[in-house]
């Protein structure tokens, strides 16, 4: 990698497979257990022309869903598997640190749970190559969708999440949580946001991105995505009380600078 960024800590994680660079960005999935969901998702992103590589960033699957040759039938272009502790933020390390090495200008991240409008990933791309640095997706601005979310998250969302992120990066977000995002090259390896830090093990690196992003002059903007939950009860993987806690301290230590260089 050129320019190795002062700091430098990525997780340990071991390549199953990659296969040859196709493409100037990449889209990184992130995924543990997603089974079925992430097979349907990656049927839909095959579907689309997509300008970008599919890699996986794989939290430690055991259910069978990351099998190599199926991977590779339905896309994808590398598997990248984290391999000590951490959650989303030691898989999301990994991935930049991958699209990095790659040479990659740019990367989209998304969930893994067929939930989100991979038609949109073009649109973040688009953006990417416009200059912009941190792109956000949007359910609540023109053109994006919220269906059947949750009322619980959407008022955590907008009666805290929102508000507070807002205040600490002076940008006017409006989808804090949406994990549908892209970054630049250019903001990925930057010592302002010294990114890859073992800080971030969790979803403090979600919202650290965007604060800092904003507050170190980077070029952000959002964009409108379509969000769609199930009906019935929502699947997850932030249990109801103590979960839903730890989201909201990590949330207001961010906030505070906690995590700041």
């Amino acid at each position: 990698m050129k320019n190795q960024p002062k700091h430098y800590q990525v997780p340990k994680f071991e390549i199953s497979f990659s296969l040859n660079k196709q493409h100037d960005y990449c889209v990184s999935i992130f995924a543990i257990n997603e089974g079925e969901k992430l097979h349907k998702q990656l049927n839909r992103m095959q579907s689309l022309d997509i300008n970008a590589d599919i890699i996986i960033s794989d939290g430690g699957s055991i259910d069978g869903s990351t099998d190599n040759t199926l991977l590779i039938s339905k896309g994808v272009n590398a598997l990248l598997v984290k391999k000590e502790a951490g959650k989303l933020g030691s898989q999301m390390r990994i991935a930049f640190a991958w699209a990095l090495q790659q040479g990659y200008k740019g990367i989209v991240v998304i969930d893994g749970n067929n939930k989100d409008s991979v038609k949109n990933i073009n649109d973040f791309i688009e953006h990417l190559e416009k200059g912009y640095d941190h792109i956000q997706g949007s359910r609540f601005i023109p053109g994006g969708k919220a269906i059947n979310t949750p009322l619980s998250r959407l008022a955590g969302l907008k009666v805290l999440h929102v508000p507070l992120i807002r205040l600490a990066s002076g940008f006017k977000y409006t989808d804090t949580t949406n994990g549908f995002r892209a970054y630049s090259s250019k903001l990925l390896i930057s010592d302002k946001m010294a990114l890859f830090r073992d800080v971030f093990t969790g979803y403090e690196l979600h919202y650290y991105m965007a604060i800092q992003a904003a507050r170190q002059g980077f070029k952000c903007i959002e964009i409108p995505v379509t969000r769609i939950y199930p009906q019935g009860k929502v699947p997850t993987k932030i249990s109801p009380i103590k979960g839903n806690l730890s989201v909201i301290k990590i949330l207001i230590k961010t906030c505070l600078g906690r995590y700041d260089v």
